[in-house]
């Protein structure tokens, strides 16, 4: 059964075990020796940022790069942010086109299945002015046996400007980097991170509530697979929140604590007090054996419902990074209902790429 425990536990106390395998969230993101032999970890061990304020706010991004949330000053992550609002703007226009990357090349390069986040990489850079191509690695030579570096040799000698990368490995994104001469956007990596999704959840928040300093933010479910609620953590924690994670130990990742959460196996004393509950899904793809007895018993004690949600703030706000499991870690009263910001969620996705796409674009070469 899922043992609901009321009291808050670090992680790190046990380790959680489905067989033998010890259920960890990497502090070190490895690249598979598939991909390449002999590269080492690009990752520093230091994932805790600074949660001081930024007294000056400058727009200009001064990174090549958007690989992570983890190395992002709070005063980069705030300028992000303020062009993404413009970008709001831009986007409920009825002429939405702008010039900003008008002749450059952009090339979504996507290694796992993706809706949302491809659309909306597609269509920030097209209201951006860039010509996108969307590469399909179904039908590519990375189905035929080519190693990532051999694939970052042949983007490269097509001299694109921007490539965004979605990889199932973690450190795939950076090996990639490393490897081509134009900018690079991490679109999710294996466990890693999704800075993107971070960041439209961080609008999303803000545009809502005004702050982000001293909110609290319940993370619930599967956390021990996702790459969302990494990036988050590193975000809502550089601009000054309170980060809660709740969900059935199994899916807590040892070392967890290390991150400065308040962790909780009990979802409604986790809920106590908070002003926004972001939902994540159960990611089976991701998992080998069974972390949770039954679709049934999971709900029952981690699925938001209209019951549970009455014991966060009356003012409380839901959020999900999508897709949804209706039934299974969302009720659907809950997703559609006042309290929910998924669909504003969408809309924030497209505001905040092309923010990065902008923000990107100014370290381009105009030669």
């Amino acid at each position: 059964m899922l043992h609901s425990r009321a009291e808050v536990k670090p992680a790190g106390d046990a380790a959680r075990r489905t067989g033998d395998r010890e259920a960890t969230w990497p502090h070190n993101a490895s690249i598979p020796n598939n991909l390449v032999a002999g590269v080492g970890t690009p990752y520093s061990d230091d994932f805790k940022m600074t949660a001081s304020r930024a007294a000056d706010r400058p727009r200009d991004y001064p990174h090549r790069h958007l690989l992570g949330i983890e190395g992002l000053s709070p005063a980069d992550i705030v300028g992000l942010l303020d062009r993404a609002e413009d970008a709001v703007e831009v986007s409920r226009q009825v002429e939405k086109k702008r010039a900003t990357l008008r002749g450059r090349t952009q090339i979504n390069l996507f290694f796992e299945p993706s809706t949302r986040t491809q659309s909306s990489f597609e269509l920030a850079g097209k209201r951006l002015g860039a010509d996108v191509m969307n590469m399909s690695v179904a039908s590519s030579s990375v189905k035929k046996g080519e190693t990532l570096i051999d694939t970052a040799a042949t983007l490269n000698a097509m001299r694109p400007d921007i490539i965004v990368v979605r990889h199932h490995a973690a450190g795939a994104v950076h090996l990639l980097a490393r490897k081509v001469d134009c900018s690079v956007v991490n679109a999710g990596d294996g466990i890693h991170e999704h800075p993107t999704q971070a960041l439209l959840d961080a609008l999303t928040i803000r545009r809502n509530k005004g702050r982000i300093e001293g909110l609290v933010v319940a993370i619930c479910g599967d956390i021990l697979h996702s790459r969302v609620a990494r990036s988050n953590i590193l975000l809502l924690q550089a601009l000054g929140a309170r980060v809660r994670c709740i969900g059935p130990s199994t899916l807590l990742p040892v070392g967890l604590d290390r991150f400065g959460v308040e962790i909780f196996t009990d979802m409604r004393k986790g809920l106590d007090g908070v002003d926004i509950v972001m939902m994540l899904r159960l990611q089976r793809e991701r998992m080998n054996g069974s972390f949770v007895p039954s679709v049934k018993e999971y709900f029952h004690f981690y699925g938001l419902d209209r019951e549970k949600l009455a014991l966060a703030k009356p003012d409380a706000l839901v959020m999900h990074p999508g897709p949804m499991n209706r039934g299974v870690e969302i009720d659907s009263e809950v997703a559609d209902g006042a309290q929910s910001l998924i669909r504003e969620q969408v809309e924030m996705g497209v505001a905040v790429r092309m923010a990065v796409l902008e923000a990107l674009g100014s370290h381009l070469p105009n030669t």
